[in-house]
């Protein structure tokens, strides 16, 4: 491995990080650094195909995840400057896919729902993804490059690019209403935790009109009420 992968490594988690102060402290004190590290040793161990090797990668596996809390199978494929921030309780699955430059949050799961053994069963990530903290992607399907999945979400479908998903099940965010400036800053560009300001959740949309019809209904009732009285308060001739 080039000496220039582990230093991109390290750039990435310093533009991304703003608690990051050194290149000694990121090396030193950062595990989702260490798990990516040791798991390129565990992929290439298991790309060895013989039943010892794979053995001897799922074995370092767990100690990896003993030792930083963050739990890749050594068969999953990461591209390069893919950030796990803080990373405890991560879970990659086997045939995970992550995309270059993408950022993953802590008790993130990229998870499989077949139990077909020697099929594609975990999602995979475009280039670029933000994935937020307690989010759950499940299933064999593609996140879009330069989506963003906000924290706590449960995805379970495709994802376009660009993109921002929120919620149980994950639905499409409307980023029509976010202000200028928030779309201008994040773009494709990174955004921390898969938020963007201001944008809106379809849900508390819908709900909102909701409402509001409700109360221009309420409003036309009791206009009618009103006339109704005044009519039947009028003397006949």
């Amino acid at each position: 491995m080039p000496l220039s992968r582990f230093k991109e490594d390290i750039e990435a988690i310093l533009a991304r990080d703003p608690a990051a102060r050194s290149w000694f402290e990121v090396l030193t004190c950062y595990p989702g650094l260490h798990a990516l590290w040791l798991h390129r040793l565990n992929h290439a161990l298991w790309l060895g195909q013989l039943s010892p090797l794979r053995w001897l990668a799922r074995f370092l596996a767990m100690l990896t995840r003993w030792l930083t809390g963050i739990e890749i199978h050594p068969g999953a494929r990461i591209g390069r400057r893919v950030f796990i921030d803080h990373g405890h309780g991560v879970v990659i699955g086997e045939t995970a896919e992550i995309g270059d430059d993408c950022t993953i949050y802590q008790g993130v799961t990229l998870g499989g729902t077949s139990l077909v053994k020697g099929q594609k069963r975990h999602p995979t990530l475009g280039v670029g993804v933000v994935v937020g903290a307690g989010a759950k992607v499940l299933g064999p399907f593609t996140v879009g490059a330069h989506a963003k999945i906000g924290s706590n979400a449960v995805v379970v479908a495709p994802v376009p690019e660009s993109a921002t998903v929120v919620g149980i099940p994950a639905r499409l965010v409307d980023e029509s209403k976010a202000d200028s400036l928030s779309r201008q800053r994040v773009g494709d560009a990174f955004a921390a935790y898969g938020l963007i300001k201001d944008a809106q959740d379809p849900r508390e949309v819908e709900l909102a009109l909701l409402a509001q019809a409700v109360a221009q209904q309420a409003e036309e009732l009791e206009r009618l009420r009103q006339e109704l009285r005044a009519r039947d308060s009028t003397p006949s001739a």
